[in-house]
């Protein structure tokens, strides 16, 4: 057979060389890995949550482990936007690897900002917005979980920049495919499905919540089946691409991704334990295709949807 594709367009300006990407938060912002891995060979890169201003995070502990998985509750601790641009991209210019920054704020006016700044900045390819932020304005509700609002980030996204805008959604919603038609309505060019659910452990010992915010987001293979579902139930109603995230371990469940719907996917807990897992995965899709004799793993995309 011919040489096999792994390539993905995920958004009119965004194609990959493989489909899969390391998510938001497990990569830092790509750096840290230069000595450890051929980050060159990725799909795309997500750096770390960036917000207009520097921020420190929650308190300790931020992250601890659960039962097939993890909940971590870092609190965007990031260096902000303007030492993201200054100290971060010019190192992104020179690489063959796309990187997309991942943006975050308490208000639509702070996203909408983020956004601005990064338009025309050598070394970015794309902004994948995270909307599970509290809503200053709106008594802290999450524009996450309202339709209204996630479409209101949306287009003040949109209007703020020519870069591919990706919508990362919070499952912690009643419906998430109205969530996914109300951001595609507003403009978004793919949506990430999906983000940490909400969840909290407590120390017995102590008898006290074990997490210093209490509540932490949930990640790991404990939450692939619910965000394998809402992957296939969002790719029967949207047009735009999705990027499958939640739970992806190895070759087998980024696969089950892309066949319920996904054009791409995104590897987040799994980095923390083995920093070649993303290169795995994407060896094992190649030895997959090969043994079905596929040429294109854009083929296998949605195949499983009935």
């Amino acid at each position: 057979m011919g040489d096999i594709d792994l390539s993905v367009q995920v958004t009119a300006g965004l194609r990959l060389i493989n489909p899969v990407i390391v998510a938001s938060g497990t990569w830092g912002y790509g750096d840290e890995y230069n000595d450890l891995v051929d980050i060159q060979k990725l799909g795309a890169i997500i750096c770390k949550g960036t917000t207009l201003k520097p921020r420190n995070g929650n308190p300790q502990p931020r992250i601890i482990e659960v039962t097939s998985g993890i909940l971590n509750s870092v609190g965007l601790e990031n260096i902000g936007v303007e030492a993201l641009i200054s100290d971060k991209a010019p190192a992104w210019a020179k690489w063959s690897v796309p990187v997309i920054v991942n943006i975050a704020g308490d208000t639509v006016e702070e996203y909408a900002r983020v956004a601005a700044r990064l338009e025309g900045v050598a070394g970015i390819s794309g902004i994948e917005v995270n909307i599970s932020c509290p809503n200053v304005k709106r008594g802290g509700m999450q524009f996450g979980t309202d339709p209204v609002s996630a479409a209101e980030v949306t287009a003040a996204v949109k209007a703020s920049t020519s870069l591919p805008v990706i919508v990362k959604l919070s499952p912690n919603v009643t419906d998430i495919v109205a969530m996914a038609e109300a951001v595609e309505k507003a403009g978004a060019d793919a949506i990430t499905l999906i983000n940490t659910i909400s969840g909290m452990a407590i120390d017995v010992k102590k008898r006290k919540p074990a997490l210093g915010n209490i509540t932490g987001g949930l990640s790991g293979p404990a939450i692939k089946p619910v965000a394998l579902l809402m992957v296939y139930k969002v790719a029967g109603s949207v047009k735009i691409p999705l990027i499958g995230c939640g739970g992806i371990m190895n070759a087998g469940d980024a696969l089950e991704f892309i066949l319920a719907g996904a054009t791409a996917v995104e590897v987040g807990t799994a980095n923390l334990a083995d920093p070649q897992a993303a290169f795995k995965i994407i060896g094992g899709l190649h030895k997959y295709l090969d043994s079905e004799n596929i040429r294109k793993v854009s083929d296998l995309r949605g195949a499983a949807r009935l």
